[in-house]
């Protein structure tokens, strides 16, 4: 073998010219701004790019004037990212959420009382003796949920009064409106009418305080919650939208409950996932949109309609948010 032969291995060149963007940062030259930099994502390449995909997408919706469902998990309530949600429903920008009962039981809570930040290497024996839950680098502290059980328990008696059973988005309804926390996602959504679905309604502390209030010997026995109906509202409202988009931040039961219900109208239109989950282990959480498409919940169309930012959402929701609604 010859040097030349050996360098053909090392460096075997390419006549190819590419005509895709050169990969370039942004230029700190003239200082900093938000839109400038976040719009240099697009040419940063690896998850900054995907981020610059999710801003043009979230954009196209809005042009298209699409139904937009929003769904997160309660990890997004616990954080900061609670008023982020509430300014997109209260400004407009979405018309379905879906999420878990726990972001439902943290956005009461929250009214009220606050979490406070806490730290990721705690005593975790220690905390439990103090009555602090952790979340996180969040802390949680039980009177918290002491508050929040005497408040359902009232409120229970209200929803109840004259219906035994009902639906989760009647009881997002009408707990939101019982806040009076701007900064609430349920008040926003009972303010501005956008329904708020939780399929898993029973899976916290809305479930455990429903048990021990139908325990009461002076209630109804009879009292429950039924989700079929809000199952058949959440297809047929989709089913009537000419255009739908998903913004999914993490994954789980609303995220899927999006994308199932998009199916029976042929798939949505548009779809942004934020999420950490991995795609080795099979799992819906960490599925991305394109094996979606695989199943008829997301529409391939040949622009570009769907991608993937695999970060955590504190880190990029707000710059999303910030650049293709508020900008």
């Amino acid at each position: 073998m010859t040097e030349d032969d050996s360098r053909e291995h090392v460096v075997p060149g390419s006549d190819e010219d590419l005509e895709t963007a050169d990969v370039r940062g942004y230029d700190f030259r003239d200082g900093a701004d938000l839109s400038s930099l976040l719009e240099s994502y697009g040419t940063t390449g690896f998850q900054a790019t995907q981020l610059s995909e999710a801003i043009e997408i979230a954009e196209q919706m809005q042009e298209d004037d699409a139904k937009v469902y929003l769904t997160f998990t309660s990890n997004i309530v616990s954080s900061g990212l609670r008023e982020t949600v509430a300014a997109l429903i209260r400004d407009g920008f979405v018309d379905v959420v879906i999420t878990t009962s726990g972001s439902l039981t943290e956005d009461v809570i929250k009214t009220a009382k606050p979490f406070k930040m806490g730290e990721w290497d705690a005593d975790e024996a220690a905390l439990r003796e103090r009555g602090i839950n952790r979340l996180g680098n969040i802390f949680v502290p039980s009177d918290r949920y002491v508050w929040l059980e005497e408040y359902l328990y009232d409120f229970f008696d209200d929803f109840f009064a004259e219906e035994s059973i009902r639906t989760p988005t009647a009881f997002a309804r009408e707990l939101g409106a019982t806040l009076e926390d701007e900064d609430s996602v349920l008040k926003q959504a009972a303010d501005n009418d956008v329904p708020v679905y939780c399929p898993a309604l029973t899976d916290a502390e809305v479930g455990n305080f429903l048990y021990y209030y139908r325990q009461r010997q002076d209630t109804d026995s009879n009292i429950g919650i039924e989700i079929l109906d809000d199952y058949q509202k959440l297809i047929e409202d989709g089913m009537f939208a000419d255009t739908t988009g998903l913004i999914a931040v993490g994954g789980g039961v609303p995220k899927h409950h999006a994308i199932m219900t998009n199916l029976f109208r042929g798939g949505a239109e548009y779809a942004v996932y934020i999420s950490t989950g991995m795609e080795g282990d099979g799992s819906l959480s960490g599925a991305p949109p394109n094996e979606a498409v695989s199943w008829g919940k997301i529409k391939d169309d040949t622009e570009l309609n769907y991608t993937q930012v695999e970060a955590e959402a504190t880190l990029v929701f707000p710059l999303l948010v910030a650049e293709a609604f508020y900008k």
